[in-house]
């Protein structure tokens, strides 16, 4: 895609600080550096986001997300990793190329918390969404 900065950097039009790269995909660290290590994987074929990703894309990029890992936290002796894929506006999803956040965590860093929401939820509540999903698999 012509005006897509990740196919621009696969393209070579535009540099990154690689750490992988394969016929398939391409691993590099993040401009922004929420934590120093931050590092995306992306397919080098243009795909939106998780609706729109092939599977076999999917299983090449989820097949080396553990060989990234283990070398980030060997570089950079971080106490935990967050793998993180934002998908649509709404979800703060800011470059429409599919891409796998790799953020290191450090001791007590600023960044999210999971909440707990449970005290919201029903088990009966949790049991219809369940059988809704169920519903939408195709």
């Amino acid at each position: 895609m012509a005006d897509c900065i990740f196919c621009k950097i696969v393209a070579g039009e535009i540099p990154a600080s690689k750490i992988y790269e394969d016929d398939d995909m391409l691993a590099f660290l993040d401009l922004s550096q929420v934590t120093k290590g931050h590092a995306l994987l992306i397919p080098k074929e243009h795909q939106q986001d998780i609706f729109s990703l092939k599977e076999d894309t999917a299983a090449k990029l989820f097949t080396k997300a553990p060989t990234i890992a283990t070398a980030l936290q060997k570089t950079f002796d971080c106490e935990g990793l967050n793998i993180v894929n934002n998908n649509g506006e709404q979800a703060d999803q800011s470059i429409f190329h599919y891409h796998l956040h790799f953020i290191p965590r450090y001791g007590n860093d600023p960044l999210f918390r999971w909440a707990d929401n449970s005290n919201d939820y029903t088990q009966e509540d949790l049991q219809a969404y369940a059988r809704d999903v169920r519903e939408n698999f195709s």
